[in-house]
């Protein structure tokens, strides 16, 4: 038995009632899975999903987020997978949707990541777990959100890469959960480039480093430290503020911490 799904991008698919074969290539939308108990109908996932470590050590892994293994996909013949617009190839999922159901999420809110969580949950008939997480994630995230009403939000830049050096614009996620620590992020769009003459437009208080995708190390505060003197440089868990699954749990502690550094 199947039932007609449309994901968060738009794209109806197939999917049978009871998923045995799923496949993740998104690490926070596998370790979801984890948290709903999926265990052994997991078959697939990338080199980059780390979280559960036994998962990483022992399922099979389909290539990175970008670069995926078709061939091998194929082989482990899921019956869904789960993607991700920003972290997936578009033509990736083109090509797998000619063949599996792919259930592809587009994470750009708070708002949108409970949806992914509930959704996902019926999809692989895990309707109880997944709302008992949705319910504590709500919980968490407006009481946040009354916190952060109650500061003047502080000017952050939260650097993603070098070279060409971006940060995360006001169009993320990852924006989201910034104004939930009490902070307004000065970057537009998606995920700019700050080029050396933007760069000397921007007054930040705050400056994030990220510990991911570029993975920002101490060696890197003293460089931001002779850019924006003035600003305060953090290096901060990139996991906390961009995955949008079941880590969300340790995310909104964290975000409270970060705040508290700020007040």
């Amino acid at each position: 038995m199947t039932s007609t799904w449309d994901d968060q991008t738009g794209f109806s698919l197939e999917v049978v009632s009871n998923p045995r074969r799923i496949i993740s290539l998104v690490p926070s939308q596998t370790e979801l899975l984890y948290s709903l108990g999926l265990g052994d109908r997991v078959v697939g996932i990338t080199k980059f999903c780390v979280h559960p470590e036994d998962w990483f050590r022992t399922k099979s892994k389909v290539g990175g987020t970008k670069k995926i293994h078709h061939e091998l996909i194929h082989s482990l013949q899921p019956d869904l997978i789960l993607a991700n617009k920003e972290e997936n190839q578009q033509e990736d999922i083109v090509e797998l949707r000619k063949h599996f159901p792919v259930y592809t999420t587009d994470i750009r809110t708070i708002r949108d990541a409970f949806e992914m969580i509930e959704t996902v949950g019926a999809l692989v008939n895990k309707q109880p777990e997944a709302l008992a997480i949705s319910f504590r994630l709500r919980q968490d995230f407006t009481l946040l959100q009354l916190e952060s009403e109650l500061v003047t939000p502080k000017k952050v830049i939260y650097l993603i890469w070098e070279n060409p050096r971006m940060g995360a614009g006001n169009e993320t996620f990852i924006h989201n959960m910034l104004q939930l620590a009490g902070l307004e992020n000065l970057l537009s769009g998606r995920y700019p480039v700050i080029t050396d003459a933007f760069l000397k437009e921007l007054y930040p208080e705050i400056v994030l480093l990220s510990s991911e995708p570029f993975p920002y190390k101490e060696k890197h505060l003293e460089l931001y430290r002779k850019i924006w003197p003035q600003a305060k440089i953090e290096l901060v868990d990139g996991e906390m503020l961009s995955w949008y699954g079941s880590r969300m749990l340790l995310a909104a502690p964290y975000l409270r911490q970060l705040k508290a550094k700020f007040e």
